[in-house]
């Protein structure tokens, strides 16, 4: 047992999970009891936690080595008043056209759909830090004492709240937003929603990775509306993660949150650069990894995975025989030579015994960038032909790898900080070229991929996002899940 763990169980008495998730598999700790739970520390019946003071704002500086990605929380476009026509001047009598067959109306094309709300974190601070452990305690410590406490008041479903409303639910409200710290306890009087109740309700939904609106209504309301013992549950299984934790950090280094669906770049202990994702979705889980980044790879070649040949390429050839063909895949015998699908039945699994290989090019799905980070798992970093998937708001549909967006600038910090000198210029140089081309980094940087759905930051704000594998229901290992592309097969995407 570590040093670790044993402050670990010192610091919460007795093993974390609460009776609700007690078929939970157990973490490098004592056997679980069979009742009770995570044992909160004594408090009176009118204590409240601390309160995060100040609120974070809602934009904090960036370095400015780089702009911060198009973060999200984008907006449909209004069309200016300029745009709508003037009505036409009325014509004279001897002006009016003559009687003439009208023309056929054409069809108005259907306007484009709104872009997506993607939201990311606002803010310097990186996901994890060396102190995220004990930041992330001191938390799990806090939400007991609130759980004991009696939680927090739930706000009637249908409830939409906004700046100027008044009335019992916003003085419900605003017990709610004291108890997690978002307003300070000296606001929370009364019944009107004021400027101060709505930058914390901001504070709220920043810490949950919504849309900063300041409006309670629809995933604010269902967000508020979890239950304390939930949000403490999620803290504890953060910690037992966190217990095991040993990346090795440094000046630089690179951090995947997956149910975030987000990359962070980070420099000196603050973000470069904060990254749109997307992860592995719910039967593909992107794994849990700490290991290096070795190298960058351009215009990369794809070779399929054995479980992707036999779940999708198989089934699509049987119905289309040249899929194949059309998708720009070769088949390749054991001695390397090239072999025509025709030559191959796809009744049975015989493509299995062959390598499947895309060739390099923009409809390669690694796109034009594949980040090299060795693991056992086969998982890495890389670009795609896909990019409107960037703009969802769920984001989890890989089959474990994680795409990146704009990949090329963080293949240029890359390179940059390991290699001396790289710039952008010289990616897409690399890039238009069209040959396959491997940089290998003179300094490895550090890369973690981790399931944190809750987290605390320095000022003791607790982060929170959805639990999309279900980890923290069912105990699940993280990262380790019981489905078949989790074992290494040379190339998940």
């Amino acid at each position: 047992m570590t040093l670790r763990n044993i402050r670990f169980l010192a610091a919460l008495a007795i093993p974390i999970f609460a009776a609700q998730s007690a078929q939970a598999e157990d973490i490098g700790s004592a056997p679980l009891p069979s009742k009770g739970g995570f044992v909160a520390p004594k408090v009176t019946a009118q204590a409240t936690p601390p309160v995060v003071s100040p609120p974070i704002p809602a934009a904090q500086p960036e370095p400015q080595k780089a702009p911060e990605p198009a973060k999200a929380q984008p907006e449909t476009p209004k069309a200016p008043a300029s745009s709508v026509p003037a009505a036409a001047p009325a014509l004279a009598p001897a002006e009016q056209p003559a009687a003439a067959t009208p023309a056929a109306a054409k069809p108005k094309p259907k306007p484009a759909p709104p872009p997506a709300v993607v939201t990311l974190p606002n803010e310097p601070r990186p996901t994890l830090t060396p102190q995220t452990y004990e930041l992330t305690l001191k938390a799990a410590q806090r939400y007991q004492g609130v759980v004991a406490s009696g939680g927090w008041p739930q706000l009637p479903a249908g409830t939409s709240l906004s700046i100027g409303s008044k009335g019992a639910a916003v003085a419900t409200l605003k017990r709610r937003l004291a108890i997690e710290g978002d307003l300070a306890p000296e606001a929370a009087q009364g019944e009107t929603f004021d400027a101060a109740t709505q930058a914390a309700v901001k504070h709220f939904q920043s810490r949950n990775l919504l849309k900063q609106t300041g409006i309670v209504a629809n995933m604010t309301l269902t967000a508020m509306n979890v239950p304390a013992e939930m949000r403490a549950r999620q803290l504890e299984a953060a910690v037992q993660r966190l217990s095991t934790n040993h990346f090795p950090f440094g000046e630089r280094y690179v951090v995947v949150n997956i149910p975030s669906a987000a990359v962070e770049a980070v420099e000196n202990g603050v973000v470069y650069r904060r990254y749109v994702a997307v992860a592995g979705d719910p039967e593909h889980h992107s794994p849990v990894v700490e290991t290096k980044i070795s190298a960058v790879n351009f215009n990369p070649t794809w070779t399929v995975p054995t479980s992707i040949i036999k779940n999708e390429i198989i089934p699509k050839m049987r119905k289309d025989k040249n899929y194949v063909k059309r998708t720009g895949l070769t088949l390749l015998d054991k001695e390397g030579n090239e072999v025509s699908p025709a030559n191959i039945d796809w009744s049975g699994n015989a493509a299995l015994a062959y390598t499947v290989r895309q060739p390099e090019g923009v409809k390669n799905a690694l796109g034009q960038i594949r980040i090299d980070m060795p693991n056992s798992m086969a998982v890495y970093m890389h670009d795609t032909p896909g990019k409107r998937a960037f703009s969802r708001g769920d984001r989890f549909l890989s089959h474990g790898c994680v795409r990146v967006s704009d990949v090329r600038d963080l293949a240029t910090w890359l390179l940059d900080g390991s290699n001396g000198g790289w710039n952008r210029s010289q990616t897409d140089e690399a890039i238009a070229i069209g040959d396959r081309k491997t940089v290998r980094l003179n300094k490895p940087v550090p890369v973690i991929w981790v399931y944190l759905t809750a987290y605390a930051q320095a000022d003791g704000s607790a982060q929170f996002r959805e639990d999309v594998y279900n980890l923290d229901t069912t105990g699940a290992s993280p990262g380790q899940p019981a489905v078949a592309s989790s074992t290494p097969t040379g190339g998940l995407w």
